[in-house]
């Protein structure tokens, strides 16, 4: 039996079939619609009696290679690709959830995911349950008769909270619901969800997996029952994602481990930096020592990610002054990128929150999220320093 190939080449070898060409890397299949052979090719493809690309809403050669490299690196059975991570995440819930249902959440989602729980859902008769992360050994009292999922992000956005997969896949098979992870910001390369019992697994492959600011995209990945509605629910909904994106990611795929390790490794050096910074109160990120969930990170994950949180001293004001005075790195709201960015949360992206919902989730006035990229430590470091220094 040949021997199972390594993460690092898996990500690089798993193609598909080279075209009569003879091109090494994988050809783009920019095209709306394939042809067939005949009437009976027609009728048998359209019937499922055979694979066979029909429409790029459905399926094409480019996004089948992305979300077969997925699959492979998260150790699922299938999956889909699609337009952008909040598609995959609104597909996926939107094919296995019905009027009545119950969601069991963590409470610190993304924004537009808290949006899709708190303003869209309900209109179709879905309801939500948050739990705090504090609270999450006690989660099991609040499971309903109606409860379809049990969703969480881990590390969470932007505190970095860290959910034991372990014990939430236990809970979910407990009690018949599904489990389902984004793992956005631990990317398949440093956490694989599965293993500990999740039944789907979500990203937004914009951030790391893309790697470098480039496109949109976002895949679901797990059991082939539940991959299969969602698909069904896709391909006449429209999510999809096109084709020349999917070639982006794949490729970037490719230099996943290498760019995620140099990621961590700074990550590292940046949060061990501000631990002793006298402007700094407090750091979090998943694989230092203080970190409150340091050993569950530790168990789940292979590295600590790209991610650093940090509290400035003195409120929204000094968190202000900190990004008016950052002179390299980027001011956005994206994170993954080979760029180190930084956002100020409480006067940006989750402005509209109130001191204390911000609080719940861990926002507080002076806290900041760095996303670590790929620039020389001594650079990042130089600039976190020149902007704290004021």
């Amino acid at each position: 039996m040949d021997k199972k190939r390594e993460f690092e080449t898996d990500a690089i070898r798993n193609q598909i079939e080279r075209s009569g060409f003879g091109e090494h890397t994988s050809a783009m299949y920019v095209t709306s619609s394939f042809v067939f052979d005949d009437a009976e090719d027609m009728r048998a493809s359209f019937a499922e009696e055979k694979e066979k690309n029909i429409y790029s809403r459905f399926s094409n050669p480019n996004n089948t290679e992305f979300v077969n490299k997925i699959v492979a690196m998260e150790g699922a059975e299938s999956g889909y690709a699609f337009a952008s991570g909040m598609s995959a995440i609104f597909s996926t819930f939107g094919a296995l959830l019905s009027s009545g249902d119950h969601i069991l959440s963590a409470r610190s989602v993304f924004g537009s995911t808290h949006a899709l729980f708190t303003r869209f859902f309900p209109k179709w008769g879905i309801e939500t349950t948050y739990f705090n992360i504090s609270e999450a050994n006690d989660i099991e009292s609040l499971i309903q008769p109606n409860t379809k999922i049990l969703y969480a992000e881990t590390p969470t956005n932007p505190g970095l909270e860290i959910l034991d997969l372990e014990y939430l896949g236990h809970i979910t098979k407990k009690h018949g619901i599904l489990l389902v992870i984004d793992n956005c910001f631990a990317t398949p390369y440093l956490q694989q969800p599965i293993q500990y019992g999740a039944d789907l697994v979500v990203h937004s492959a914009t951030k790391l997996i893309d790697g470098q600011g480039r496109v949109l995209g976002g895949v679901t990945v797990g059991r082939a029952d539940l991959i299969r509605e969602i698909y069904l629910f896709s391909r006449n909904t429209g999510p999809s994602l096109s084709p020349f994106n999917s070639w982006i990611l794949s490729k970037s795929l490719e230099t996943l481990a290498v760019r995620v390790d140099r990621h961590c490794e700074n990550a590292l050096a940046v949060a061990e930096f501000l631990e002793k910074h006298q402007r700094v109160s407090s750091v979090r990120y998943p694989f230092l020592k203080t970190h409150p969930q340091y050993a569950i990170a530790v168990k789940q994950m292979k590295k600590g990610g790209n991610i650093v949180a940090f509290e400035v001293k003195g409120g929204i004001e000094a968190g202000r002054n900190f990004l008016n005075r950052i002179k390299m790195c980027s001011l956005s709201a994206n994170l993954g990128d080979t760029r180190t960015i930084v956002t100020h949360p409480a006067s940006s992206t989750h402005s509209k929150l109130s001191v204390e919902e911000r609080a719940v989730v861990g926002i507080t006035d002076g806290l900041i999220r760095v996303s670590i990229g790929l620039e020389n430590i001594s650079d990042i470091v130089d600039d976190l320093s020149q902007a704290l220094n004021y």
